[in-house]
Order: C-alpha cells, then structure tokens, then sequence
C-alpha cells in the first residue's frame, strides 16, 4: 500500500462488509475491518458442536459470477479458497398430502412436473419465465449496483417499472400466468429467502427465479461458512486489515464528516471513509456529534422490517438419502401463515419449514456415520410477537422437530444426538438487528431503491453503508451487490 493511500473503515464482516472490504482494497484504499464477533461472517456464522458443522445461514447460494468477481479483481481465481458444487435439484418441495416437486433448471424434468399438476399451467410457466427474464433483465443486470442516491434516479428507472407492473405482488403476477395453487406457491416462495411476503414483496423479485435458473444454486464446500473464511483471507492477502473481537461503539463525527470510529478495545482511530455493515438502525444509532443520527434512528424505526426466524440446529446418527440437500415443506395453509407471520404478530402452530441438509452435498459436515440439519421457520419479528423466547423457544423447537418426524424423516427424535436452536431474541443480542428481523427492511416496493438505505448517507458525505438494508437488499447476490454499489462511490470519494 503505497504512502498516503487513502483510509476506509469497514463495521462488521458480514458478506457486504468483506464484499466492500475486498473491493476497497483492490483499489488501493487501505482498509480495516471491525467485526465484534469473534469470527466473520454475520449472519453467516458458524457453529461446531459434538463434531457437527453447523451454519447459521445463509446456505443457498446463487449466481456465483457475483463472487467470483471479488477475486478476479487483483487477479486472483477464487478455486485458490473456495470449491462451490452444484446443488440439484435446487429444492424439493412437498405439500402435507404427499405431493412432492423437485425444483430446478432442468426444463424438460420441470415442465414435465407442472404438467402433472396441471397441464394447462405449462403455457403459464412458459409466460412467467418470459416475464422473469425481463425483470431480472432490468431489476438485477441493470440496477443491482446502482446507488439510488437521488430520486430523480427513481424517476429515470420508473418507466421499466410500471411496464413490468411493479406495484403487483410476485404472488399476483405468479397467478396471473399459472392457475394451480401447489404451482404458485413453487414459484412465489422465493422472496421468503431475503424476508419478502409473496403476497406483498413487488413482482421485481421475480427476478429471482431467472437468476437461479441461469446461475443455478450452489454450495460451497465446508459449508457457507467456509465461503465467509476465504473471503476473508482473500481480502487479508490483498494486505487488509480483519480486527475480531472488537466491536465498534461510536461512529465519531465532527459535526460535519465523519472523523472514524471508536472501538471497545482500542479507543478511538481515524479513518478517511466509514462504513457500515451492520444493521441500519444500530448502525446510525452509533453516530456521535451529529444529529443525523437520532433522526435517521427515529425515522426508520417507522419502517416495516422483514420478520425473524427460528432455527433448529440437530444432528443425527446415520444418514439420510432420502432427504434433498434443500426442502421446502410448505403446510397447510399458505396465504395465512403468511398472514400471522407479517401482519398479525401470530407464532403459526402449523409453519412451513425450509430444512438444510449440507451432508447429502459435503459428509465432512458431520462426524463419520452421522448427519447434520437445520430446519428453519419464519415467525413474527420482536416488535409484532411479545414471547419470552427462552421459555418458548424449547417447546417450539419439539414442535419443528415433530413436523420433521412426520412429514420426512420418519423416527428422527429417537436418532438425534446433539441440537440447540437460535431464536429472535439471538438475532437482536448477536448482530444488533432492529427488532430481531433476520433480514433488515422488508422489501416492498416503497422501501426499495431509493426508498431504502441509501450505499451513501445524505448528510454526512463520508459515511457509508453495505449490506441486506441498502439497495439492493437481502441475500448473497443482494448484499455483494450492495457492496459494488457502495465501493464505486467510496473508490470515487475525493476525500484525502
């Protein structure tokens, strides 16, 4: 790093943050990380227990272009850190009447699938697809890394917009093209992914289903995790600075610019440029010396946030061939659920549950001759559902594990040899999220764009942010996108 290089500080390790971080770096911008964990990561923490692999999340992992980018940057091959392998099928759905779908890009295996549940609705899916394609076209290609610092960029990318029908639902436009129930629900349970409601979440997100389609969804060996660490030694190699352990208590200010940052560990440290990869209401509430902070706190706690989850972590003795890397059991009720979930603040007694096997990709995950799972369960966010969740928390996760037991995995309980679970109240307490949310601000189209957190803050020019709650919004490709956003600013900022 050449003398007098500018300075950037990157909070939390985070996808974004490391995304950020190794993108800063690359440009020559000397650049430190401060993750208060004592692992990178964020939400995709790991956990080892009884010789188990556990991930926290996320574990699905699409359009691997996006990463690969990070280390062609310098010239790197990212194969030098990180084996990904193919995951097929993508997921396999199943419904409580035993009706099962194996959802991928095969498109004769999956027109053959639609056809079985209505022939029909193979004209449709040909019709959704064509309409994904255009969203994903405009939404993902050609504004996934565009800062939405102006609303006059609203105005310019509006058109696209209201051509695509923006406003609707992907639920809605999911109903608009196929007419069975079973099929809409395979097509519109995506936007659960980045903590969007199917029947509210803008038809942009569509998008999603194109870019898995054309991407394909991947894990990457050893776990998510293993992705997190060689991001991380990648950015280190580039000569970054990754402090663990050390979390940030200040954003400090002076009364203009922001001036650095102010740690637990090591008091206060000057940097050119700050950014954050925190949680958004956390992040703001850092500020010191400067009123943008409460304000910016104020306002966005008016937000709708997305909702929490549960995760039942276990493993087990033996395998479990019969059970796909990725399931999706939808239950009984889809509209409803979704209902108590989002609206309602009600904990569904009947949830739906997506259910993470990495053993059926990678056996190192768990000891020799036995299994590693989570099953995860959206539920209310803090601010809609009250519960004491470390007296809940216990008899919900025998709940999960029950619904397992009956619907998949006959005689689980009797072959469970380790398990803990993760709650909302685990979200708010580790990683600072507002309310518990799992993934940062809902995305309905009025908290979109530019409606969202801006990569660059209006009011102090040098503070910036990254991550699930700016533009775009969740997911891997979501936040890695966020950071190509945030870094083109920040490499431009003419701070010295």
């Amino acid at each position: 790093m050449r003398a007098g290089a500018r300075t950037a500080v990157v909070i939390g390790a985070g996808f974004g943050g490391l995304a950020l971080a190794i993108r800063l770096q690359s440009a020559g911008i000397a650049t430190t990380i401060f993750e208060a964990r004592d692992r990178p990561g964020g939400r995709a923490y790991v956990w080892e227990q009884d010789g188990h692999v556990f991930d926290a999340g996320p574990t699905v992992i699409t359009d691997p272009a996006c990463l690969e980018e990070l280390w062609a940057l310098p010239g790197a091959d990212m194969a030098e850190n990180v084996e990904l392998v193919p995951v097929t099928p993508f997921y396999r759905l199943s419904w409580p009447d035993g009706t099962l779908f194996d959802y991928s890009n095969d498109d004769a295996a999956l027109e053959a699938q639609i056809a079985a549940l209505d022939p029909r609705d193979v004209a449709g899916y040909r019709r959704f697809l064509s309409y994904s394609e255009a969203v994903f076209e405009q939404g993902y290609r050609k504004l996934g890394a565009v800062p939405f610092l102006h609303f006059s960029a609203m105005l310019r990318a509006a058109p696209a917009l209201l051509r695509r029908r923006a406003w609707r639902s992907v639920y809605a436009q999911v109903s608009s093209c196929v007419r069975n129930e079973k099929l809409r629900q395979a097509l519109s349970f995506h936007t659960l992914l980045v903590g969007g409601n199917p029947m509210t979440t803008s038809a942009i997100y569509a998008l999603i289903h194109k870019l898995e389609r054309d991407g394909g969804v991947w894990f990457a060996k050893g776990g998510t995790n293993a992705l997190v660490r060689g991001m991380a030694a990648h950015f280190q190699r580039l000569g970054g600075t990754l402090r663990l352990s050390e979390p940030v208590e200040a954003i400090e200010t002076d009364g203009r610019r922001a001036t650095g940052v102010r740690t637990r560990a090591g008091g206060s440290q000057s940097f050119d440029m700050v950014a954050s990869n925190g949680d958004v209401v956390h992040s703001y509430g850092l500020i010191e010396g400067h009123r943008r902070g409460p304000e910016a706190v104020k306002r966005l706690k008016r937000k709708r946030f997305s909702p929490s989850l549960f995760v039942v972590h276990f493993g087990t003795e033996g395998s479990w061939p019969e059970v796909r890397h990725h399931s999706i059991l939808f239950g009984p009720r889809y509209r409803g659920l979704l209902g108590d979930i989002y609206d309602r603040g009600v904990l569904p007694g009947d949830p739906s549950l997506y259910l993470h096997h990495p053993t059926a990709t990678d056996p190192s995950m768990a000891p020799p001759g036995r299994s590693t799972f989570y099953a995860l369960a959206p539920v209310p966010h803090l601010g809609k559902l009250g519960i004491d969740w470390k007296e809940e928390g216990a008899a919900y996760a025998d709940a999960i594990l029950a619904l397992l037991e009956e619907r998949l995995m006959p005689g689980l309980r009797a072959r469970i040899t380790t398990r803990f679970h993760y709650a909302p109240d685990d979200f708010e307490r580790d990683l600072g999220a507002h309310l518990g949310s799992a993934f940062s601000l809902e995305p309905l189209l009025t908290q979109s764009a530019w409606f969202r957190v801006h990569n660059r803050d209006d009011a102090i020019p040098n503070l910036y942010f990254v991550g699930a709650g700016t533009h775009p919004g969740a997911g891997i490709p979501g936040v890695v996108g966020s950071a190509k956003a945030t870094a083109g600013l920040m490499i431009d900022d003419p701070a010295r």
